[in-house]
């Protein structure tokens, strides 16, 4: 069998913070950085997409086009990955084709060259449109198999669907492992069979929640996959991807040496070790949660950030004490619901509608989401749904059995217009249609008149001192 090398895709400035970091990595902590990891030689490195968008206009006062520009000036030699969610984009609902469109010719435009995109049903009708915008602007489609596991998601399924992927344009295929659920002989299995029925290249993307993402990935690449996500220590492992510098080490003078160079790797962490400092004193970064093996990702398939995210749900209901309850409710709302991948948007979905059913009871009301989800209004779900519910949740409502987005008028004149007072380019018009309200006021204040500097006070002859008291100094909050 003839080896060759393995590629790495480097996820410290996207996918890394947003599994460990809750994505509050600031730009002036990657730039400079960009330097040595520009000389390192990655396949690619994932930059954007994902949670970083919502996250740069809501909390670090960003935008998320300029972090994509300065992070392309300074990383000339390396193609730039994002993750897209189909025809969700970055968002949480379906946007109309000429807003996929738009969105994916000024991503490119603006620096990103490898566009990763997976649907969270693994419909292929939510991907088909942005796939064809990818290769029209000259980038590269990696389309995405959202891995889990359930009585319908057998290899069959996978390499079924991955085909349909490689008819319709992809240049890669990802099996995209969210909730750290393929084990290492399930990976190298899959990768045999896919490199049967496909011909090309295979990204594996897993997270390290259970302990098994290294082994996973060497296992996969004996088996012959061609990439796998990784990031630097500092931010690695746990809930993020395995380690940059153990699996380039686990490889040194095997048939798949990747030929990176530790020493540039080292110098590239020691960098991330401060910005993960800072994280961790800030309290986005919280070492005892998230870098700890949890089994429940396997049992329960529930990803490391759903588990946070039904944490928070239940301390703030006073509820912590019914969390197990909730993880074994999961997979009977998953199963009831036609068995859909625990990934953006479903994993929140299937979450909260198994905390709803444990604090009320079962299926005595529905968030809109789970009666958006059982009506079709995100896409075909993989699985059989359970009548009963289906029928408690809509009565006699009409299902959607179209693609969605087939329902959806063209919108991008409509946002223009909408946009006309607070954006000055396309990709302003962008950030208002994903995210209306934060985006408005974000454009707002960008385009407030900055306020003249005060000038400096006269000094005049000093008084004749005060009677001494107590002194108060007041500081300024600086938003996180």
């Amino acid at each position: 069998m003839e080896h060759k090398k393995l590629q790495i895709t480097e996820t410290i400035l996207r996918d890394a913070h947003q599994s460990l970091a809750a994505t509050r990595m600031r730009t002036d902590e990657m730039l400079p950085a960009a330097e040595v990891l520009d000389s390192i030689g990655y396949w690619s490195m994932e930059v954007w997409g994902g949670a970083t968008f919502d996250t740069c206009l809501r909390f670090l006062n960003e935008d998320p086009w300029e972090r994509l520009r300065a992070l392309r000036k300074a990383l000339p030699n390396t193609k730039l990955q994002m993750l897209l969610r189909g025809q969700n984009l970055l968002g949480y609902k379906h946007y109309a084709d000429d807003v996929v469109d738009e969105f994916v010719r000024l991503s490119i435009k603006n620096g990103i060259d490898v566009v990763r995109i997976f649907d969270a049903l693994n419909d292929l009708r939510n991907l088909t449109s942005s796939m064809h915008a990818v290769k029209k602007y000259g980038g590269l489609v990696e389309a995405s198999i959202s891995y889990t596991l359930s009585p319908v998601h057998d290899e069959a399924y996978f390499v079924n669907l991955a085909r349909q992927l490689q008819e319709e344009g992809a240049d890669t295929i990802c099996i995209k492992d969210m909730a750290g659920l393929l084990l290492p002989e399930a990976a190298a299995s899959l990768v045999r069979e896919l490199k049967q029925h496909i011909s090309l290249p295979i990204h594996l993307h897993t997270h390290n929640t259970a302990g098994v993402g290294a082994e996973t990935y060497l296992a996969g690449t004996r088996a012959g996959a061609d990439i796998v996500d990784c990031a630097l220590s500092p931010l690695g492992s746990g809930t993020a991807q395995p380690a940059t510098e153990s699996v380039v080490a686990a490889l040194q003078g095997t048939p798949w040496d990747t030929g990176l160079d530790l020493k540039k790797l080292t110098a590239a962490a020691s960098h991330f070790r401060k910005v993960a400092d800072r994280l961790e004193k800030d309290g986005f970064f919280v070492p005892g949660q998230v870098l700890r093996t949890d089994v429940n990702a396997l049992i329960y398939q529930v990803p490391g950030g759903m588990l946070s995210n039904l944490y928070n749900q239940l301390r703030d209901a006073r509820a912590l004490d019914k969390y197990d309850q909730v993880l074994e409710e999961v997979p009977r709302v998953r199963a009831d619901f036609g068995y859909p991948p625990l990934v953006t948007p479903t994993s929140q979905i299937v979450g909260t509608q198994a905390v709803f059913n444990v604090l009320q009871g079962r299926y005595k009301s529905f968030t809109k989401e789970s009666r958006a989800l059982l009506r079709g209004e995100y896409g075909r779900l993989p699985g059989s749904i359970n009548p009963d519910i289906q029928r408690l949740a809509l009565g006699d409502e009409e299902l959607i059995t179209v693609r969605p987005a087939d329902l959806i008028a063209p919108e991008m004149d409509k946002l223009r217009e909408d946009t006309r007072e607070f954006a000055r380019s396309e990709e302003d018009v962008l950030s208002y249609a994903l995210f209306p309200q934060v985006a408005e006021k974000f454009l707002r204040e960008r385009n407030a008149p900055k306020a003249a500097p005060v000038p400096a006070p006269v000094v005049s002859a000093p008084a004749a001192p005060a009677a001494i008291g107590p002194r108060v100094l007041y500081v300024k909050d600086s938003a996180r």
